[in-house]
């Protein structure tokens, strides 16, 4: 059932698998301070249920899986907006995606980037509809991901591919992100939430403690990488608060170029 005391997620289980879907479609599944809380909260619960075996992550509507923060938020408030923690938890997130002891599917049904690239990128394997769209954006918006979002990726697509992702801030098409191995099947988007529930029925009928382990040793080969993650988390602070910073997200706001040849 959905839980009442969420506005920006949506979050129900059916037979073993626990669906929670970022449920900001008019800023295409962008998240702002309270959405990464509360999709914190819903993972917790998902961990915590002994009936849940999955776990899917998605976005609501067609159009988008996540586009990243809400760069509209971060023009009219200066950050990603209130929060209970008076934190902005992503860090937290990407931590949970990766710790929590059972299998996470992304089902991309639309525009996976920036911060949304990132979130598929961590889970532990990505279906995605064949309009889906992924690629990074932060270079672009006064923004970056020196940790899992660049390691881990040149893990998974190869230091030269990742590079060409971050440094020229392109999109790619779901066949070739297929090709590259950053998804692991590509469905039509009327096929999408199917292929995830057959998926999950498959993972649901192993042993959930091998699982667990099976994750945890993968999780175990990348770890360090979450050193750099706070690192660069760190920096990222300091770094949004600067002129360089604002000018990419006021110029995505003003639909504009942005000039930074200033600070070169």
């Amino acid at each position: 059932m959905t839980a009442p005391e969420f506005t920006d997620v949506l979050y129900e289980v059916d037979r073993g698998l626990a669906w929670v879907t970022i449920n900001r479609p008019e800023r295409y599944n962008a998240f702002r301070a309270r959405t990464v809380e509360e999709l914190i909260r819903a993972f917790k619960l998902a961990w915590a249920d002994s009936s849940v075996g999955v776990v899917a992550l998605t976005g609501a509507g067609d159009k988008a899986f996540c586009t990243g923060g809400d760069q509209k938020q971060r023009a009219e408030t200066g950050d990603y907006g209130p929060s209970e923690s008076g934190l902005f938890e992503i860090e937290a997130f990407h931590r949970v995606i990766r710790d929590i002891p059972k299998p996470v599917i992304a089902a991309v049904n639309g525009y996976a980037i920036g911060g949304g690239h990132v979130l598929h990128l961590l889970c532990d394997v990505t279906i995605a509809a064949d309009h889906a769209r992924f690629g990074q954006t932060g270079p672009r918006v006064g923004s970056f991901d020196a940790g899992f979002g660049t390691a881990y990726m040149a893990r998974v697509i190869g230091e030269k591919r990742a590079r060409e992702v971050w440094m020229f801030c392109r999109q790619y098409d779901a066949a070739t992100a297929l090709s590259w191995g950053l998804v692991n099947a590509v469905v039509p988007l009327a096929e999408l939430r199917a292929t995830v529930r057959a998926w999950a029925d498959e993972a649901l009928a192993l042993s959930p403690t091998a699982l667990r382990v099976i994750k945890h040793s993968f999780n175990a080969d990348s770890e360090s990488i979450a050193g750099i993650s706070a690192m660069g988390f760190a920096h990222l602070e300091s770094f949004v608060n600067s002129d360089e910073a604002r000018e990419g997200v006021t110029a995505f706001n003003e639909k504009r170029p942005p000039d930074f040849g200033p600070y070169r």
